[in-house]
Formats: C-alpha cells, sequence, structure tokens
C-alpha cells in the first residue's frame, strides 16, 4: 500500500512541483547558483525514485502534465519576440548574426568534439541542440533519429552550466556590456541561463529570453540541413 501511495500520480506530481517551491525558496535566500532550484530537484527527484525503486517509465507518466505545459511554454518565446521588437529594428543585422553564429557554433563544437572521441552517429544527433530549450530540443532530434532522453539530459546540464559558471567565464572574457552579457547567457544557456539572466539585471534578462527564442528558431531550421551536410 505505501509503494502504490509513492508510485501514484497525486504524490509524483505533487513531490516535484513542491521540491521545486522549496528549491526556489532556498536559491532566493542563498544566491548561490549551485543551489538552483531545477538542480535540486533533478537531484532530490533521482534520489527518491533510487530509494523507492520507481521507474522512471512511472514517473514520466505521472508526471506528463509538466512536459504538457514545457512544451505550451515554448509559444510564449512568440511573446519574448514581441516585447523586443522594437530593439530588435535597430539591430537586426548584429542580432541575426550573432543568432546564426550561435546555432552552428554550438551545434557543431560539441558534434566535432564528439566525433573526435569516435562518438556513433545517434549520439550526435542526440546531443548536437544542447544550447537549446528541451520541449525544441527534442522535438527536433526525434524526427532525426536521436535519443530524446540523451538530449533531455544534455540540454538540462549545459543549462545549470550556464547558470553556474556563464556570467564567470563572461567576465573573465572581458564581456562589461549588458546586451552582450544576456545574449549569450540565452543563446549558450536556455532557460536556465536566463532565469540567471534575470537575477543579474533588467537588460541581462530582457535580451537572454530574446536569445533563447532566436536560438530555438534557428536550431529547429537549420539543425537539420546541419546534420545532412555538416557531420
Amino acid at each position: 500500500m505505501p509503494n502504490d501511495f509513492l508510485s501514484s500520480d497525486l504524490f509524483l506530481l505533487t513531490l516535484t512541483v513542491g521540491l521545486y517551491c522549496a528549491g526556489s525558496v532556498l536559491y532566493r535566500r542563498a544566491r548561490t547558483p549551485l543551489l538552483h532550484p531545477v538542480l535540486l530537484t533533478f537531484a532530490a527527484v533521482i534520489v527518491f525514485l533510487s530509494a523507492t525503486g520507481i521507474g522512471y517509465e512511472r514517473y514520466r507518466e505521472a508526471t506528463g502534465i509538466l512536459n504538457f505545459a514545457l512544451g505550451m511554454s515554448v509559444v510564449a518565446l512568440g511573446y519574448l519576440l514581441y516585447e523586443q521588437i522594437e530593439r530588435l529594428r535597430g539591430s537586426l543585422l548584429p542580432v541575426g548574426a550573432a543568432t546564426l553564429a550561435g546555432c552552428f557554433a554550438g551545434v557543431l563544437s560539441v558534434v566535432y568534439i564528439a566525433m573526435a572521441f569516435g562518438t556513433e552517429r545517434r549520439i550526435l544527433t542526440s546531443i548536437a541542440p544542447k544550447s537549446v530549450t528541451v520541449p525544441i530540443a527534442v522535438s527536433v532530434v526525434g524526427p532525426l533519429g536521436g535519443d530524446v532522453s540523451v538530449t533531455s539530459v544534455v540540454v538540462f546540464c549545459v543549462g545549470i552550466f550556464g547558470s553556474v559558471f556563464g556570467e564567470w567565464i563572461l567576465k573573465r572574457c572581458g564581456v562589461r556590456d549588458p546586451e552582450a552579457r544576456g545574449f549569450a547567457l540565452g543563446a549558450a544557456a536556455h532557460g536556465i541561463g536566463t532565469a540567471r539572466a534575470i537575477d543579474i539585471g533588467a537588460v541581462e534578462g530582457a535580451l537572454s529570453g530574446l536569445a533563447m527564442a532566436l536560438m530555438g528558431l534557428a536550431t529547429a531550421l537549420f539543425l537539420p540541413l546541419i546534420e545532412k551536410y555538416l557531420y
């Protein structure tokens, strides 16, 4: 009976949301990137599933509504673009060039490094869209024959890495302009990086959201061509 309760849809869904809310409170108090609520929830869920013996398939089925909501959030990216339309009008060329450069560099860098280690093609395709938000990444990778489970984990890890170390790396590289910093975080670390950019400042957050939306669009359009002709 206890195990049936622990594996029920209601408990697993409530547990996930509750862990995230608790992690958010802790993160706001500590202001430490290593205590990011997504990272804390991810680790806590893994420990819970391992301790109770509940399979991932059961967990994914129970929290399917969260996956649905995550997919719906992609639609909100259009609003981010709309909010920044005035800023874009005077910067179409640099923003477009930065988006294309970020898209191709983000995909080809990880693919060519993995190729050097002899990674099979299916995994190459799975890790290629590492810098875009999960719903877009898995939607692009699936038809290309990639493993969406690998994609989800890689995208998550990249987002956490960008959130924790992104600002430090930009400072070390001498990037001080708030618009450039925000755009870089959104382009490299998608939604989790954008959450960090919002913490840094309003300008960084706005440009990060814009970059996340544009990177998702560019990757969805160009990844099939990159996969076909460039690796």
